[in-house]
């Protein structure tokens, strides 16, 4: 019996007995995930994934539905990617969709007309996208146009370039990229999921570990005081309005090699749903839309989330309509949440 008693009391140096050491650690461990951004939307995300598949009667999580969940997830996570930066740096891009419609063109230009070879014609796609942010980013920091005007300009007129270069037809895949390239970039189950992965994974190192990311949180959380410690904002402003456009160029090419042709109808709706989509992603995922704070993993879950209630309502045959009304109603949430928990923080509170 005596035994049993020191077990549970403190040493004789006064340190805790181990059960309290173990739930202390469990506690805290707890209270540190808890504190994270991402924290929420992940057990929104897992809290869908159970209710979803109980609802289903298991076909949420079967194969075929897990790939269609991944397929819907990934060009828009990856897009969210480049809003992240942008927000954080207290700027937001609207054309981003219509840069997501038209690389593809690009690439299948470059190829069929120009005969470059698939790969060079996939990066120099991608780096027209850059291009175009760069355009973006001039315009916004160097001529001082609001950024939200700036890139509505820019949706209509690469929107229109597309329409008109293409004549409104669809085109197909060019065939010098079908076979192994076209299943590397997009047309394999998982290969899409994948580049989200690696490109998601990099650029959190790079938010949160970099001197790049280290900037873009201080030119969105105070722009006057990180002129003042010396960074250059313009060049942090302008770089994100670049990683955001090939980003975006690059998540077009990866849906086109998917779905197995270039629709020029991308540059109507459907752009700015990828657009509105990934900003959503962005916000929910617990980015602030004023700068300053952001997170790139909690942009992938938010796409996720995204995607889990689309693809959920279908199977247990809910009319798509009322996700447009559950994804505003996110949006306004999670700002509600955003600026309670900035107030907070200026007070001293967490």
């Amino acid at each position: 019996m005596s035994d049993v008693v020191n077990q549970r009391t403190p040493t004789a140096g006064g340190a805790p007995a181990p059960e309290k050491r173990g739930s202390g650690m469990l506690r805290l461990a707890v209270d540190a995930f808890l504190r994270r951004r991402e924290a929420t939307i992940l057990l929104v995300a897992i809290g869908l994934v159970i209710y979803f598949q109980a609802s289903t009667d298991g076909i949420f999580l079967s194969h075929s539905n897990q790939v269609n969940l991944s397929q819907s997830t990934a060009p828009f996570a990856i897009i969210a990617v480049g809003e992240v930066f942008l927000l954080v740096s207290g700027e937001i891009d609207l054309s981003a969709g219509a840069v997501y419609a038209f690389a593809p063109f690009m690439m299948h230009y470059l190829i069929d007309y120009y005969g470059v070879y698939p790969i060079p014609a996939i990066v120099l796609s991608v780096l027209v996208g850059a291009v175009i942010g760069f355009g973006n980013g001039f315009i916004t920091v160097v001529l001082k146009v609001p950024s939200f005007v700036t890139t509505l300009g820019m949706l209509f007129l690469v929107g229109g370039i597309t329409l008109t270069t293409s004549h409104a037809f669809p085109a197909e895949i060019p065939q010098a990229a079908r076979g192994g390239v076209q299943s590397w970039f997009g047309h394999a189950e998982w290969s899409e999921l994948i580049w989200c992965l690696l490109i998601v994974a990099f650029f959190q190192m790079v938010l949160t570990s970099t001197r790049w990311g280290l900037y873009t949180i201080a030119v969105g959380g105070n722009r006057l005081g990180a002129d003042e410690a010396g960074i250059r904002t313009g060049r942090v402003k302008v770089g994100n309005f670049m990683l955001i456009g090939a980003l975006s160029a690059f998540a077009g090419i990866l849906e086109v090699f998917r779905t197995d042709t270039i629709d020029p109808t991308l540059s109507g709706a459907d752009f700015a749903s990828a657009m509105f989509t990934a900003v959503a992603a962005a916000v929910i995922g617990g980015t602030a839309l004023a700068g300053g704070s952001g997170t790139v993993v909690g942009a992938l879950f938010g796409a996720f989330v995204l995607a889990e209630l689309r693809n959920g309502f279908n199977l247990i045959g809910i009319s798509a309509n009322p996700f447009n009304i559950i994804l505003g109603l996110a949006i306004l949430l999670s700002m509600i949440l955003n600026v309670y928990l900035a107030n907070l923080r200026r007070a001293g509170r967490t």
